[in-house]
């Protein structure tokens, strides 16, 4: 079974400086189209084509039979995938604001033990590199460990055409190699992990909470 990849997009913009299309639309479809070239399956989360409503309520907040179907559609692909690739432009020195949204709506039970990539562009020089390190913590925390190698796109614009191919005057090769370097650490974990979830499964190897965070809290230094 090829290994299955959700990238999310992490910008709501329908157009980016200095020309459009969107330019995470860009980095997203080029990685999405990469991944697919390596044998995956690889499915875009666009978040203008989600309807998340004006009022804040996570996945994990519904009750059984209230959920929207988009909202519950989306947790089953992301519980079925084995691996996320997060592409993300910098705001503030940190990870996109709607990418942070769409992904606080939902549990790290459904991302835990599976590996994540990141991601980073800009229409500028620094390619979004000081919000890929603060997405290590947030990823982390979700449970879908990042690999070590990242991907930053300095002028994304200028090595991504509209439809997220290698733009012409961009050294493919070259930027192939880079992206792969990220995607074969990706799939690698990706496969491990896959395999050895069914010889064990990890959710019973830790005893996660069933009722409130604090089951898990550090035993009472009186008890």
């Amino acid at each position: 079974m090829p290994n299955r990849y959700l990238v999310f997009l992490g910008s709501s913009r329908t157009s980016t400086p200095p020309s459009p299309p969107r330019l995470g639309w860009r980095v997203a479809q080029a990685c999405k189209r990469l991944l697919g070239e390596a044998g995956a399956e690889a499915e875009l989360i666009d978040p203008l084509d989600l309807d998340r409503g004006s009022v804040f309520k996570p996945h994990f907040a519904y009750r059984r039979g209230e959920m929207p179907d988009e909202l519950a559609s989306l947790a089953e692909r992301i519980e079925a995938a084995d691996g996320y690739v997060m592409v993300s432009p910098e705001y503030n020195h940190s990870m996109s604001p709607a990418l942070a949204h769409l992904l606080n709506h939902f549990g790290s039970s459904l991302f835990s033990f599976k590996p994540s990539a990141i991601v980073t562009y800009s229409a500028g020089q620094w390619g979004g590199a000081r919000a890929a390190v603060t997405m290590r913590t947030f990823l982390s925390e979700l449970g879908c460990l990042p690999v070590s190698a990242m991907v930053q796109v300095p002028a994304a614009h200028q090595v991504l055409d509209e439809d997220g191919g290698f733009a012409e005057g961009a050294d493919e090769t070259s930027w192939r190699s880079y992206f792969g370097r990220t995607f074969v650490q990706l799939t690698w974990w990706a496969t491990a992990a896959q395999q050895y979830r069914q010889v064990a499964d990890p959710f019973q190897r830790v005893q996660d909470f069933k009722r409130a965070p604090s089951q898990r809290n550090a035993p009472n230094a009186d008890g």
